[in-house]
């Protein structure tokens, strides 16, 4: 590991805005942030890009930036401290034990910003919007609470609109190509900086907001999707 990693893993544990795989902290949130307001979680943060941004245009709102890398997560974490934005944080966490960290009801929306779209076929049980993540998140998030997906990824953009459909999901809003609107809303500006790689090359930004229904088909639907993906997706 680098001098400069080791000195961020350093710092990360005097930041008093980061909390690294805490015990009983679900459902105490609140007692965290010292209020009750809103909280909003941004999963695979990365370098927080996302919850910092939130957190200036909604400052009575909590937002938590979750991610295992805590060097990424140094970088959201001190700028949140310089801005003294008091209403963002940051979780290290592995995101697929995410049901450890957050009690019924507690939070009421995610952002899923420019994750790894897990491109292999074989590895869709890996996208953050797959069933077995969604059930996941149906644990702690509020009903109707939304699900935000921003991406470059055309197939992950497509399989989410698939696992909306085919789970009973609600959509609020879907757009092809967020910078093609005339009127762009605040939230959906803030840029990452994977954002800014353009990694998969199509110069295009996608977004989807929705909803989980009350109960989510169980996970013997989840051969269906995969033999769907198998269809529909090119093979590995």
């Amino acid at each position: 590991m680098g001098q400069n990693k080791l000195e961020r893993f350093a710092e990360l544990n005097t930041f008093k805005n980061v909390l690294q795989f805490p015990n009983d902290i679900a459902g105490n949130w609140n007692k965290h942030f010292q209020n009750t307001n809103t909280i909003i979680l941004e999963l695979a943060c990365g370098k927080g890009e996302y919850a910092v941004g939130l957190g200036r245009l909604f400052p009575h709102k909590n937002f938590i930036g979750v991610d295992l890398k805590g060097n990424r997560i140094w970088v959201g974490a001190k700028k949140a401290l310089q801005d003294k934005l008091d209403n963002v944080s940051f979780l290290r966490a592995q995101i697929d034990q995410i049901t450890d960290y957050f009690a019924a009801n507690e939070v009421q929306e995610i952002w899923i910003t420019f994750p790894d779209p897990q491109l292999r076929t074989s590895k869709a049980k890996k996208r953050l919007t797959h069933p077995k993540f969604l059930r996941k998140y149906q644990h702690f998030l509020q009903p109707g609470g939304l699900i935000h997906l921003k991406t470059d990824s055309p197939q992950l953009y497509s399989f989410t609109k698939t696992v909306i459909e085919k789970y009973n999901c609600t959509l609020h809003e879907d757009i092809d190509d967020v910078f093609a609107q005339e009127n762009v809303k605040d939230e959906l500006k803030i840029k990452t900086h994977y954002e800014s790689l353009d990694i998969a090359g199509s110069n295009r930004i996608h977004y989807v907001c929705f909803s989980l229904p009350a109960q989510l088909p169980g996970p013997e639907a989840d051969e269906e999707l995969k033999n769907y993906l198998k269809e529909y997706e090119q093979p590995d």
